[in-house]
């Protein structure tokens, strides 16, 4: 059975640089922590809380044990002069509220927010900061989605997240901006913005949709339709992972969503001649080659 990568696949620029950040912070000796998953890859997350890299879900998670020697009160703040442990920003960044919530407590700040996230998050606050009701095409409580909704918000905007067009207020009127979460399928974007000009109005359109997402679908895509199944590695609660598996299933109905080999059963692959390889924006290499190593030996 011939196994095929996609041309574009794995871990994004964005990915491995914040791997790269809380790497050099564990390095140093130094106790980390994130705030939430650093990535969206469970196996990852898992390993950096091994080497000393814990995620939390918030800043009042964080004790640190030097804070009473340090003098810090003893709910864990502490002061800005100390030797405070690292907490790094995650991937997909966090709202104008928990960055000040972190600084405030005096820790020191490593922010591994995606380069793209974070262009995506000053588009939101201008078009808010213009006067524009905000339009987020993205999913509702997705971490970047939180994150966009409370930039644009801080800056005075109304904000709306919708997933698709049917999902579009009525009673809008213009000034109408829009951003994307940065990891949807452009169709999509399309979609919601044409609907907004059916109905009479003039969005104003920044397109914030990662280059590496699209780059990674249309890879699969083409893939997708050329090979007997499709095998889609990534974490379940990777948004860009799940959209690249349903790029897939349009042309390959034998499309199989894993985290690891673990979750892949031979049988399902009986009369395979060729199988495609993708891999979401979170996934390491040593993951993919995990599964296509396993892959060959059927």
């Amino acid at each position: 059975m011939e196994v095929i990568r996609a041309k574009r696949a794995g871990a994004c620029y964005g990915v491995q640089r914040a791997l790269d950040m809380a790497d050099e912070v564990i390095a140093d000796g130094g106790r980390a922590y994130t705030l939430g998953p650093l990535i969206h890859n469970p196996q990852v997350v898992a390993d950096l809380a091994a080497r000393g890299a814990e995620a939390v879900d918030s800043v009042e998670e964080i004790r640190w044990e030097g804070a009473a020697a340090a003098g810090a009160p003893a709910d864990g703040v502490v002061p800005t002069n100390a030797n405070a442990p690292a907490v790094v920003i995650r991937s997909h960044g966090v709202t104008p509220q928990v960055l000040a919530a972190v600084e405030d407590r005096g820790f020191s700040v490593v922010d591994a927010t995606c380069p793209h996230v974070s262009r995506a998050q000053h588009a939101a606050a201008e078009l808010a900061a213009e006067g524009c009701r905000v339009i987020v095409v993205g999913e509702a409580g997705h971490p970047e989605v939180e994150g966009l909704t409370a930039w644009a918000e801080e800056a005075g905007g109304k904000v709306d997240v919708v997933a698709a067009p049917e999902e579009i207020p009525e009673g809008l009127y213009d000034p109408v901006g829009v951003v994307a979460q940065t990891t949807q399928r452009r169709e999509n974007l399309e979609a919601v913005v044409a609907a907004l000009r059916e109905a009479g109005l003039g969005p104003i359109v920044k397109n914030t949709i990662c280059s590496a997402t699209r780059q990674r679908q249309e890879a699969a895509a083409d893939l997708a339709s050329a090979v007997d199944a499709m095998v889609v590695i990534g974490g379940r609660n990777s948004s860009n992972t799940t959209r690249l598996a349903e790029v897939c299933a349009l042309t390959c109905p034998r499309t199989f969503h894993i985290e690891s080999t673990d979750e892949l059963d031979p049988a399902a692959f009986a009369g395979c001649r060729r199988v495609g390889v993708t891999a979401g924006a979170s996934t390491p290499e040593n993951q993919i080659a995990a599964v296509e190593a396993f892959l060959r030996t059927l």
